[in-house]
């Protein structure tokens, strides 16, 4: 027996079904906006910070000697299976080296070259891409503590016997899990914008970040300028200043995070929030923690929390500013880092 469908009926299966389709295409579509929005170019500025935070130069750099983070070449370095992309600074200035550990969906180009220029007049400084990110090969990882392994897999194929580790964001929630596996392998840290496993806003960071793309798609901003600065004329000057030094870098940039890499990232965001808290009592290695009095993406309670938690750590804690203080304050954070890197450790 044939059964005949009603043309109103037919229209609301069909309905029905696109409806089906868009909902489980919206969190690859939210996504591809998030790609869009993070790596849109800001507008030029003419000032490198806001006014009344001062003024730091780029790291004059001899030609003998090199390069600046602007110009330094890439360099590919093949431990565990992965060849990693990374760039160094400073090899002729020795001692300890200082590895930076960067944030969600950024690679080399998102370090501000105010911070690595400034480390690197003093120090030997080497950031990379890790597994799956950027120009490095392989699939990216889903966990910190994945992450954490290729870091120091990355570390001893350079022959580095031990290191500081600067981590921001979610490199700080890095090396943690870094200092936790292989406590010998580290002498400092700096940790910034970041919290401890388990922490207040961690696994939900996700939703922070949808919610600033979609106000700066609306805006026609950088959703950086949402997620790592205060809306106050100080914290939207300084984070135009800072986008705009993202840009100085003109030739052979790195290759743009992918879609499979953030939902990677984003996953081991929420299991790391979700995550019971590590024992860092015992770290007893000396930490400098740094973020703003008002960061929406990772909570400063969680700051306060981790310096508490922390036995030998100093704490920094910015006004007027948010995820991305120790950018709209270089001036001041460079100086602190370099102080704290050269203190003796006994």
């Amino acid at each position: 027996m044939k059964t005949e469908t009603h043309p109103a009926q037919a229209a609301g299966t069909q309905l029905r079904q696109r409806h089906h389709r868009l909902r489980h295409l919206m969190p690859r579509i939210a996504l591809a906006l998030t790609l869009a929005s993070l790596f849109t170019a800001a507008p030029a500025q003419t000032r490198d910070l806001a006014q009344g935070q001062g003024h730091t130069p780029p790291a004059a750099v001899s030609q003998a000697h090199g390069h600046r983070w602007a110009d330094v070449p890439t360099q590919t370095l093949a431990a565990g299976g992965v060849t990693f992309a990374y760039r160094e600074l400073g090899q002729h200035h020795g001692g300890t080296p200082v590895v930076l550990l960067v944030h969600l969906a950024a690679v080399l180009d998102n370090w501000d070259p105010r911070i690595v220029d400034g480390l690197a007049a003093r120090h030997h400084v080497i950031a990379f891409d890790n597994r799956g990110i950027g120009a490095s090969s392989g699939s990216p990882s889903s966990s910190m503590e994945q992450m954490a392994d290729d870091a120091v897999s990355f570390i001893k194929a350079k022959g580095f016997k031990q290191v500081d580790l600067f981590g921001f964001s979610m490199g700080g929630m890095i090396a943690q899990e870094v200092v936790l596996k292989e406590p010998q392998l580290v002498r400092k840290m700096i940790l910034a914008g970041t919290g401890p496993a388990g922490g207040e806003g961690i696994s939900t960071v996700a939703g922070v970040t949808f919610y600033d793309i979609l106000r700066g798609l609306f805006t026609g901003q950088d959703a950086k300028q949402f997620l790592f600065f205060t809306r106050t004329p100080g914290g939207i000057e300084a984070g135009q200043a800072f986008l705009a030094r993202l840009k100085e870098r003109t030739q052979n940039r790195d290759t743009e995070i992918s879609v499979s890499a953030l939902f990677a990232q984003l996953e081991a965001l929420r299991t790391w929030g979700l995550k019971k808290p590590a024992d860092l009592s015992v770290v007893k290695h000396p930490v400098l923690v740094a973020n703003g009095d008002a960061d929406r993406m990772v909570p400063t309670t969680n700051t306060h929390d981790l310096a508490r938690r922390l036995p030998n750590s100093t704490l920094i804690i910015y006004p007027d500013s948010g995820h991305g203080a120790i950018f709209q304050f270089h001036a001041d954070f460079v100086p602190k880092a370099l102080e704290f890197l050269a203190r003796q450790t006994f």
